[in-house]
C-alpha cells in the first residue's frame, strides 16, 4: 500500500467540496444558536435551517408558505437505496463481466471514470479485490437499508427538502462511480482470491459490526411506535431509548460512519480519495445528529444529560 495523496483528481475535489460545505453548513448551524432571537428567525437563517433540517427536526421551523412547496415525504428515503441497489448493482455486474468474462467497460463509463480520475488509460484492466468488494459491501448495504426503510422503519408524515431528495439521488450515483476511481489509484495481479489482504478481512468484519449496530438502531427506532404486536400505534416521535442510545442520541448515524471507515479499510486504507468520502460522511451525520441532539433536549426535559449526539463520551 502507498499513499495517493500526490495524485489528486477531480473526484478528490468533489469529496473535498462537499465536505467543506457541510463543515461548514455545521459551523454556521452552531453559531446561528448563538444569535439573539431576532436572528434566528430572519429570512435567511430560516432558509438556510430549511435546506439543512428535514423530518422531525423541521416540524417546529417557522416558515413560509412558499417554502413548503419544496417539501417532498421523508419516507422517500427509500427511493435513495433503491437507486444505489441498481446503479450499484450494474456497476458490479461490469466489474464482474471484466474479471470473468474479460470484457471491456462500456465506453460510456469508461469516459466518466476517466474525467472524475484523471485518467487517460483505457486499455483493458480487470478491477482488483478492492474494487470488487467495495462493490459488494456497498450493494449490500444498500440492501439492507432498502429492506429496512420498506419493512422495518415506521415514518411519520415528516418532510425533507427537495434538494436534500435530489442530492440524495445524486449521492448514490457518484458513490459508485468513485468505487471505479480508486480503482486506478490500486496496483494488484493474479487471481482475485491471491490479492486478499489482512485489511479486507479488517475492513470486513468493521462492516459487519457497523451494519449490526445500525439494524439495531433502527429497529428500537421503529418500536417506538410499534405494539408488542408490531402494528404501529403512534406517528409521534419518542425519546429513544436503550441499546447504543443510552451512550448517543443517533447510533444509527455512528454505524454510518463506521461503515465508511469499514469502505476505506477495504480499498486499502490509504486512498486519499475514500478518506475524504469518509470525511464528508463524517461532517453530515455530525450536522443530522446534533439537530436531533439538540431536538430531543428540548422536548423531552428530563433527556440524559450524559447521552451525546454523535460519538460516546465525545460529539
Amino acid at each position: 500500500m502507498s499513499w495517493s495523496a500526490f495524485e489528486v483528481c477531480l473526484i478528490d475535489f468533489v469529496w473535498l467540496f462537499l465536505s467543506f460545505s457541510f463543515f461548514a453548513a455545521l459551523l454556521v448551524h452552531k453559531l446561528a444558536k448563538r444569535l439573539p432571537q431576532k436572528y434566528q428567525t430572519c429570512r435567511l437563517n430560516v432558509l438556510f435551517q430549511d435546506l439543512v433540517r428535514y423530518g422531525k427536526t423541521k416540524q417546529n421551523l417557522k416558515r413560509d408558505e412558499w417554502l413548503c412547496a419544496f417539501d417532498v415525504p421523508k419516507r422517500w428515503f427509500w427511493h435513495f437505496y433503491a437507486t444505489s441497489l441498481v446503479w450499484n448493482g450494474l456497476l458490479l455486474a461490469f466489474s464482474l463481466n471484466v474479471t470473468l468474462r474479460h470484457h471491456l467497460y462500456p465506453t460510456w463509463l469508461t469516459g466518466f471514470i476517466n474525467m472524475l480520475s484523471g485518467s487517460l488509460h483505457t486499455e483493458h484492466k480487470a478491477p482488483p479485490i478492492s474494487t470488487v468488494l467495495l462493490q459488494l459491501l456497498l450493494w449490500s448495504h444498500s440492501l439492507r437499508r432498502l429492506v429496512e426503510c420498506l419493512f422495518i422503519s415506521v415514518f411519520s408524515d415528516g418532510v425533507i427538502h427537495l434538494l436534500q431528495y435530489l442530492f440524495g439521488l445524486a449521492y448514490y450515483l457518484l458513490l459508485g462511480l468513485t468505487v471505479l476511481c480508486s480503482d486506478r489509484q490500486t496496483k494488484a495481479s493474479g487471481p482475485l482470491l491471491f490479492q486478499l489482504e489482512w485489511f479486507h478481512i479488517a475492513g470486513i468484519a468493521l462492516f459487519i459490526v457497523a451494519s449490526v449496530l445500525q439494524h439495531q438502531s433502527m429497529v428500537l427506532l421503529a418500536g417506538l411506535r410499534t405494539g408488542k404486536s408490531g402494528r404501529v400505534e403512534t406517528l409521534a416521535h419518542r425519546m429513544p431509548k436503550g441499546g447504543c442510545f443510552e451512550l448517543v442520541s443517533c447510533p444509527h448515524y455512528l454505524a454510518e460512519l463506521l461503515v465508511y471507515v469499514s469502505l476505506s479499510l477495504v480499498a486499502g486504507g490509504l486512498s486519499l480519495t475514500w478518506w475524504l468520502v469518509v470525511l464528508y460522511v463524517f461532517f453530515n451525520q455530525a450536522l443530522a445528529a446534533l439537530l436531533s441532539h439538540d431536538h430531543y433536549i428540548a422536548k423531552y426535559p428530563s433527556y440524559p444529560a450524559s447521552r451525546k449526539a454523535f460519538i460516546p463520551f465525545v460529539i
